[in-house]
This record gives C-alpha cells, sequence and structure tokens, in this order.
C-alpha cells in the first residue's frame, strides 16, 4: 500500500515534510502517526491507513511535495495479523527492561503491541527539541493527552517525568516514535534562514494574492474613546469583553448592510457569490508565522461568546494545535497590530480569494475638534481596509468604514443590531 499526500484542507497543492515518526521495518497500527507535515496554515499529521510494516519511506525530512506524492510504503496485515500481540516476555528479549527506562532516545522495537500517543505536534516538538522519548510521558489529558506541561515536568525530572516499572511498561506497549534534536538558527550576520515550511507557504499566499488581485488600500481613523469607556464599565461589573470581539461584531452588522464585501469572485463563471454567513478570520502572529484561524457564524453569536471563542483559537494557534476546522471557510478577514505599537497604517494583503481585509492599528489620544466645535482629548485608532478593486468601488469601501466607525464611536447603539 501507497501512504500518499492527500488535500488536508482548503485546496491546498504542496507540504512540507518536517519530521519522520517511523522507519523502515517499523510496525505499526492503524490511524499512527508515520510523518508530520507543514502546509501554509497548520502542522498536520499523516496516519497510517492500516496497520501493517513500513517498507519504504520515499521522502525526507525538510523536502517539499506535492498533493498526491507517494510518502511510504507499507505492507498492510491481514485482519488475523493485525489481531496478534507480543506476550511479556517477547517484549523484554526486544530490549532489556533497563533499555527501556531510559528517557533519551532508543531504537524502536518492532512491534504492533504499542499505544496510540495522543499529543499535539506542538507538544511533539518541544519533546524533540529535549530530545525527550514521548512515548514514557503519562498524559494527564483528556484521554492520555500529553500536554506541554507534562513533557515539561517530564523534562524537570517531576510528575509525569517518573521512571517506570516493568509493569508500567508492559501496559505501554512498545510503540515507541523516532525522536531527533530539531537545529536551531540563530539570527546573526553571515548566517541563512531557511525558507521552507510555513514561511514559504505564507510567502506562496501572498505571491497569489497580489498577483490575481488588484488591491486598493482605504484609511481611516476611529474614535474608541466610548468603546474603551465601555469596556471599563463592563470591567467593573466583571464582565471582560476585549475590543476586538466589538470589531468583529461591528464588522459582521456592517457586512449586513454591505454584502459585497462578504463574498468570493468566480472569474471562470463570471459570478460574484455572496455568502450569508460571516466566517470572520483572525490573523495571529506565532513563532512559525502568520496563520489565520477563524470565528464561525458571528452574526449568530454574542460579544461574550465572540470573545470566548477568539480566544480559545488564538491560544491554539500559539501552541500550533489549530485543526482544520479551526482555520477553514473564512469569509473575511481581521489583523489586529495596534497592541504591538508603533504601526500607523499599513497595505494589507488580501487572503485570497476573499475580497477584503481590514486591520486596526495603533491608538494614541490626540486633540479632536467636536461638532459643536469644543476641542476634546479622544482616543483615536487609525484603520486599513485592502478591497479587492474588481469586486468593489471605492465609494463603497469608504461607506463601509463609515458605519463601521459610527457603531465604534457609540458602542452601545451597536447593541441594538445584536441578536
Amino acid at each position: 500500500m501507497d501512504v500518499k499526500l492527500h488535500d488536508i484542507g482548503e485546496g491546498m497543492t504542496e507540504a512540507e515534510i518536517t519530521f519522520l515518526f517511523v522507519k523502515p521495518g517499523d510496525e505499526v497500527k492503524a490511524d499512527q502517526p508515520l510523518l508530520e507535515v507543514q502546509t501554509d496554515k497548520m502542522t498536520a499529521e499523516i496516519p497510517a491507513p492500516a496497520a501493517g510494516i513500513v517498507k519504504e519511506i520515499l521522502v525526507k525530512s525538510g523536502e517539499t511535495v506535492k498533493v498526491g506524492t507517494k510518502l511510504i510504503k507499507m505492507d498492510v496485515f491481514s485482519l488475523k495479523e493485525s489481531n496478534h500481540s507480543l506476550s511479556y516476555e517477547s517484549i523484554t528479549n526486544t530490549k532489556t527492561i533497563e533499555n527501556l527506562q531510559q528517557n533519551t532516545l532508543q531504537e524502536r522495537p518492532q512491534s504492533s503491541a504499542g499505544r496510540r500517543i495522543l499529543a499535539s505536534p506542538y507538544t511533539r516538538k518541544i519533546a524533540r527539541e529535549n530530545s525527550i522519548n514521548i512515548e514514557w510521558v503519562v498524559g494527564t489529558g483528556p484521554a492520555g493527552r500529553i500536554t506541554d506541561a507534562d513533557v515539561h515536568s517530564f523534562i524537570d525530572g517531576q510528575g509525569s517525568g517518573k521512571t517506570l516499572t516493568q509493569e508500567e511498561i508492559f501496559s505501554k506497549g512498545n510503540e515507541e516514535v523516532q525522536i531527533s534534536t530539531m537545529e536551531h538558527v540563530h539570527m546573526a550576520s553571515g548566517n541563512t534562514i531557511p525558507f521552507r515550511g510555513r514561511r514559504k507557504q505564507i510567502a506562496k499566499k501572498m505571491h497569489q494574492s497580489v498577483y490575481t488581485i488588484p488591491h486598493c488600500t482605504h484609511f481611516e481613523e476611529v474614535d474608541v474613546t466610548e468603546l474603551i469607556q465601555f469596556r471599563s464599565e463592563l470591567k467593573q461589573d466583571n464582565e471582560n469583553v476585549s475590543a476586538t470581539a466589538f470589531f468583529l461584531k461591528a464588522l459582521s452588522v456592517c457586512l449586513f448592510e454591505f454584502p459585497i464585501f462578504n463574498a468570493k469572485l468566480d472569474e471562470e463563471n463570471e459570478v460574484i457569490h455572496i455568502l450569508a454567513e460571516h466566517h470572520l478570520g483572525i490573523a495571529v502572529d506565532t513563532e512559525d508565522g502568520l496563520i489565520v484561524p477563524v470565528v464561525k457564524n458571528v452574526q449568530e453569536k454574542s460579544l461574550k461568546t465572540i470573545h470566548n471563542e477568539m480566544k480559545e483559537l488564538t491560544q491554539k494557534a500559539l501552541r500550533n494545535e489549530l485543526n482544520m476546522q479551526d482555520i477553514s471557510g473564512g469569509t473575511f478577514t481581521i489583523s489586529n497590530v495596534g497592541p504591538l505599537g508603533g504601526s500607523i497604517g499599513a497595505t494589507p494583503i488580501i487572503q485570497y480569494p476573499q475580497v477584503a481585509l481590514v486591520s486596526f492599528h495603533k491608538t494614541k489620544k490626540m486633540p479632536v475638534v467636536l461638532d459643536d466645535d469644543q476641542i476634546a482629548i479622544r482616543s483615536i485608532m487609525n484603520l486599513s481596509m485592502s478591497f479587492d478593486h474588481r469586486v468593489v468601488d471605492g465609494a463603497t469601501a469608504v461607506k463601509f468604514t463609515n458605519r463601521f466607525s459610527q457603531y465604534i464611536k457609540n458602542p452601545k447603539k451597536l447593541l441594538l443590531e445584536l441578536v
């Protein structure tokens, strides 16, 4: 049987092989991770389609391959063969108990008696970078899932980092993943940085977007004084809702009035598809590059629900634990770089094939002339909106940001529009 790279989300065309969990001759169970790949949006594991023996590995770590590429050749067990298991004596003959108890790199025993290791790619990465054999880390998460904290405890010699008894070794089985220390690249004069993985995939997506979409960027100033005050009042009542949650909800309300921004252009069939659901992507800056988790159906959700889901997705993005459901289906994207400070404006690149992207920048206090000609100190945030000029004209973009500005300037008025 050939294990191939399949499309794991939204029309991906290629992925980078980031880690091999197996080697030729290894016996694997169905759904056991064989290798790890990196797309432009996420890290994913390619599992074994059935129990069997790894005969040949056709790719190597660091290689970028196209969808449909053969990755591994396997000899698949028959049903009778896949139900066999090793005795305790056969395990001790394969490798001594003393060697199995070591937390350093081990040669993998040839057996199918092992367990499925439940751990995110990021958790596995922590283990690899510290030369930890994740097989012997006891998971404290749901269904025995190994968490980041479990690995750190193992490293510190506490908690799950205990020496296993012979009985524990036998109960765990002897399925062991291949571990290696990751090569660290330090940024310094004269050094090079590998252009691969998420960085390379992001570059390809950005090139596709800029090459395909005629970008036009509109700039606006938004008065967030009342929003800051309103959030302060909510905090006094122990209700914490982020400014970004207000931005998402205000954008969703505006998309009802200007649905052309929640659309996709189908040039081949010469039609613009207006999308009913508001699936808003939030650009998150991670150590491995930009990634955009998606809050689904914002039009149906309360401010508090949006805040909680956004916070959860952001944390998952930072831990590299997003799944395909978390990052797929976006219809409109925002980038909130204001908290980083120093950003006055930008010309953000649209998430192809979406129609628009709004970026929120630095907020600063400044004197403003009010409607009654009085001068007051207000908190003003800069906003950039890039849009596809094939689909939308500049006047419509100005109307859209004006309406958004009105809701943020008077956030209590926004409450009248909430479901």
